[in-house]
């Protein structure tokens, strides 16, 4: 039997051994041949030295992630010590741009910085995950980065006017007045990255447009990075009527859960069609994103990983 004491620096000791130690606990059944015990500013590790060799190898990787990012949930740990955000490290092209007040905005998972590489590469990217994944995020980050960097002229960005288990008929006020709301996570993103002002002026002059999916039959969208969000309430006429949409000098991603479908039974949802219909078609990719990619609360990948294996015994 071996031991080593790892000294910690630099690191925010709550975001590393988390709440009452409960990343410590966790890290420690990631590898169930070690005792690991975290004391101040230092862990502890007792085992076979090879494989105290390897823990180090990873818990470096955790360490110089939480530098880089500020961040360390129990998925990012989980994919640290699988070896598969080892090749994210000391890349500078997760960065996606400067947000409000100097914030970095970059991708934080491996599908998120998939997403950025199929863009840069591909006119047209699906984003296909459950929520929290930071899917949408990611795809107004390129899209206000693109504007910023005058690769396009505008910004688009569309829903499918679908309720979800609720009825918009009955808010209160005018279209636009019922439909706010239900674009508001869109707003949100933007507020991350545009100052309030600028964005109102945005889209005062058009240059960043907020509508519903409907809103885009006939239209020629060129010289835009255009989203469709929730994509998943789309019907398959709608799907189609929207690429079609694609103009010249056009970037287009499109984002959906296909676990979530809120659309009536008998309509079947276009993001599940178009994808088995275009999964070969040259200049579309499709990013696939998971429990692991998830970025809220912890509990959010642990429902998401319940309804799945429900979903999964059901199906059986």
């Amino acid at each position: 039997m071996s031991e080593k004491t790892i000294k910690i620096e630099g690191v925010d000791l709550v975001m590393l051994f988390g709440t009452n130690n409960k990343k410590v606990d966790h890290l420690s059944k990631l590898f169930p041949t070690l005792k690991i015990i975290a004391r101040g500013n230092a862990v502890k590790v007792i085992g076979q030295k090879k494989e105290i060799d390897s823990f180090q190898q990873k818990f470096d990787n955790i360490l110089q992630h939480i530098h880089q990012y500020d961040s360390l949930t129990i998925s990012q740990m989980e994919r640290l010590v699988a070896d598969e955000s080892a090749a994210m490290l000391n890349d500078k092209g997760d960065l996606i741009l400067h947000g409000q007040k100097g914030r970095l905005i970059k991708a934080r998972t491996i599908n998120q910085r998939e997403m950025l590489k199929q863009s840069s590469e591909n006119d047209m990217l699906f984003a296909i995950g459950p929520a929290g994944t930071g899917k949408t995020y990611t795809a107004v980050a390129l899209a206000v980065s693109a504007l910023k960097q005058k690769q396009v002229r505008r910004i688009i960005l569309t829903r499918p006017a679908v309720e979800a288990g609720e009825n918009l008929g009955f808010l209160p006020g005018d279209l636009k007045e019922k439909l706010d709301p239900y674009l508001q996570p869109l707003y949100d993103a933007l507020l991350d990255m545009i100052p309030a002002e600028k964005l109102a002026d945005y889209i005062e002059h058009g240059i960043i447009q907020i509508a519903p999916l409907a809103f885009m039959r006939g239209r020629t969208l060129d010289n835009a990075f255009v989203i469709l969000d929730e994509a998943q309430n789309a019907t398959e006429s709608q799907i189609k009527m929207f690429l079609t949409r694609m103009g010249k000098s056009a970037k287009f991603i499109i984002t959906g859960d296909a676990t979530q479908i809120d659309l009536p039974k008998h309509q079947s949802s276009g993001l599940v069609i178009a994808q088995k219909i275009l999964q070969k078609t040259s200049g579309i990719s499709f990013v696939k994103l998971d429990e692991k990619d998830v970025i809220r609360h912890q509990l959010v990948r642990r429902i998401i990983k319940a309804f799945n294996k429900h979903q999964k015994k059901t199906e059986k």
